[in-house]
């Protein structure tokens, strides 16, 4: 592969990455925990939008109310992760690298 052919790849490679951090900030992922009573809805950049909480926790303590709040965040904050990893794989996979090229990200 020429030094031309790779610079072509990267300016598409640019553009794919600025489409995908568009997409990233209007994708939503449900975070969960205690079986669903908390969910969190979080954008792919790390937004949180929505918290939805059962009625029938409104009557334990503070605390656990908080345990489980953190645990659906990290939920959300884990799928947002993978689904950005998962975009990035796909990405990169359509490009001729060469072997052991590393990605500046």
């Amino acid at each position: 592969m020429d030094l031309n052919e790779l610079m072509k790849q990267a300016q598409q490679m640019q553009g794919k990455m600025a489409e995908m951090q568009e997409q990233a900030a209007r994708a939503e992922v449900t975070g969960e925990s205690g079986a669903g009573m908390v969910k969190v809805v979080m954008t792919g950049r790390h937004d949180v939008r929505k918290v939805t909480l059962d009625p029938s926790l409104m009557a334990e303590d503070k605390e656990f109310l908080e345990d489980l709040l953190a645990a659906a965040v990290n939920d959300a904050v884990r799928k947002v992760d993978a689904q950005t990893k998962s975009a990035m794989s796909k990405m990169a996979g359509g490009l001729n690298l060469p072997a052991g090229f590393k990605m500046p990200f």
